[in-house]
């Protein structure tokens, strides 16, 4: 996922995908910073960093990267990953001014409607009864550590069919797109990752991940921070934007 609306898993647009019924990634990007004073355009390049957070372990140094350097972030959360890193949970709570916790699901299911169907692999939902628990089972265990209900849901693997969209619409839920995909995964090379992030553009929708300490996403993240501060971007979270579709 480096380039605008391009990523890693593919580049399929919604408008395609609607004809044949094949998952897509939503990709999307800021299209303006709420301010206090909405009159004046902010002049700073903004870009909002998400991290999905899927099963398997908390990555500490990343996180403590963006406390110590002040940048805020988006969380998406599984609730399995909630209930299997709890020294995790406690330093994203502790900090409230900095993460906002989303929804990534209850067990990590693609956001794919029918029996036996996959993307990368990973078995979908068998119905839409099936996807409202998986989305519901993030969000209820979201809202008891933190009081309030998600606003936004991005499904296992980022890919979504047309019939996973409409109903997660309709549930409530707004879907969290990107439009740069900094580690594929946590799969990149320290390198990769911060040549990727060095490329970004104002308005730019970064996705990451946080539940891969083995990988390099930290240390490219690290790599690349002082040159973005340098060309003076401003990092928000989702709530302080308005966000656009691009496909």
């Amino acid at each position: 996922m480096l380039a605008v609306a391009i990523s890693a898993f593919g580049v399929t647009s919604i408008a395609a995908a609607r004809k044949t019924d094949a998952p897509v990634e939503v990709h999307q990007r800021i299209a303006a910073v709420k301010t206090t004073t909405p009159n004046q355009p902010n002049a700073q390049p903004s870009a909002a960093l998400t991290l999905d957070a899927c099963g398997g372990q908390y990555d500490a140094e990343l996180i403590r990267l963006l406390v110590a350097n002040h940048i805020p972030a988006t969380i998406f959360t599984t609730k399995k990953w909630l209930e299997q890193n709890p020294v995790g949970v406690a330093e994203l709570l502790a900090r409230p001014d900095l993460f906002e916790i989303e929804d990534h699901g209850a067990a990590h299911i693609p956001a794919v409607i029918g029996a036996g169907r996959r993307v990368y692999g990973i078995l979908g939902e068998p119905d839409i009864a099936h996807l409202q628990l998986e989305v519901e089972g993030g969000a209820v265990s979201i809202a008891a550590l933190t009081g309030h209900k998600p606003r936004y849901y991005r499904g296992a693997t980022a890919e979504y069919d047309e019939a996973a969209l409409t109903e997660i619409k309709r549930m409530g839920y707004q879907v969290a797109g990107f439009s740069v995909n900094a580690d594929a995964g946590a799969t990149l090379s320290r390198r990769a990752v911060a040549g990727r992030l060095n490329d970004i553009k104002n308005g730019d929708i970064i996705i990451a991940h946080m539940n891969k300490p083995a990988g390099f996403t930290a240390k490219g993240i690290a790599d690349a921070l002082p040159k973005l501060m340098a060309r003076g971007f401003k990092f928000v979270t989702l709530s302080q934007v308005e966000i656009r579709n691009t496909n």
